[in-house]
């Protein structure tokens, strides 16, 4: 659930486009799961490029969940289609990836009226406080937090301020459910602000949502992204992806060299 504990700068106007060059500074993938930024070669050569993995740590809850659950996400795919494509035309407004739409799925299976009993309510699972504090009008008859298109706009700003804080879309995941004063702890007392490496200092529940969430993004792409990697291995991806680049490109001017000096 999205809860408002802990400290964090708050964006006072959560209608806005938000400026994410840091956010956007991840790579997209194709359905194969190949960067989209890597540029056109030969299918053989493409064999060889660099793919994310999925990490040790999750990889285990991630097939057992995929296995248990394959028949259930299957069913929901096409209900939930309209409720994806709301989200997505959020997501793209404010420059943020995506996939953050599966963190709803995980938070409410995109219900309308889901309410849980700490008090959080609509697809995105926000708390009375945090719905207020960014922006929606709680009260009365009128909930904005059941409003699939304003409760997005809402999870958007507070999803960028917590990546504002963290940098790292799994601490992100973790404190939407937490909160940030426990993802703090777990850093504090981990001494790390590595996802893996702190995860268990962090409430079990919390770490079953973040492994969920990765589990969920897999089934649903069928590959991983940027929200299913730590920071650490986001920036060793990216230059994984700029070494196959450069490399391919060198390989294509000694090919052109070659059919020059043929000539």
């Amino acid at each position: 659930m999205a809860v408002s504990s802990g400290s964090r700068s708050v964006n006072k106007n959560p209608g806005k486009n938000f400026p994410v060059e840091h956010k956007t500074g991840m790579h997209h993938f194709d359905s194969s799961g190949l960067c989209t930024c890597i540029p056109f070669t030969i299918k053989e050569e493409l064999v060889h490029a660099p793919r994310i993995q999925l990490n040790k740590n999750a990889a285990p809850f991630v097939k057992a969940y995929i296995k248990k659950n394959g028949f259930f996400l299957g069913k929901t795919r096409n209900r939930n289609a309209s409720y994806f494509t709301i989200i997505d035309s959020v997501f793209e407004e404010c420059e943020m990836p995506v996939e953050l739409k599966y963190l709803a799925f995980v938070e409410s299976g995109l219900k309308l009226n889901a309410v849980s009993r700490s008090g959080a309510i609509g697809p995105w699972a926000l708390m009375p406080k945090a719905g207020k504090q960014y922006g929606l009008k709680i009260g009365g008859k009128k909930d904005q937090r059941l409003d699939y298109y304003k409760s997005t706009r809402a999870a958007a700003a507070l999803l960028s301020d917590l990546f504002d804080k963290y940098g790292d879309w799994l601490l992100v995941i973790a404190a939407y459910n937490c909160g940030p004063g426990g993802v703090q702890k777990a850093i504090k007392r981990s001494g790390s602000r590595n996802y893996w490496a702190l995860q268990n200092f962090l409430p079990e529940e919390t770490r079953k949502h973040v492994k969920k969430f990765i589990a969920v993004h897999y089934y649903f792409e069928g590959h991983g992204g940027v929200t299913t990697l730590t920071k650490a291995e986001t920036e060793t991806h990216i230059k994984a992806v700029a070494a196959f680049v450069k490399k391919q490109e060198e390989l294509e001017k000694v090919d052109s060299a070659s059919v020059v000096v043929a000539k």
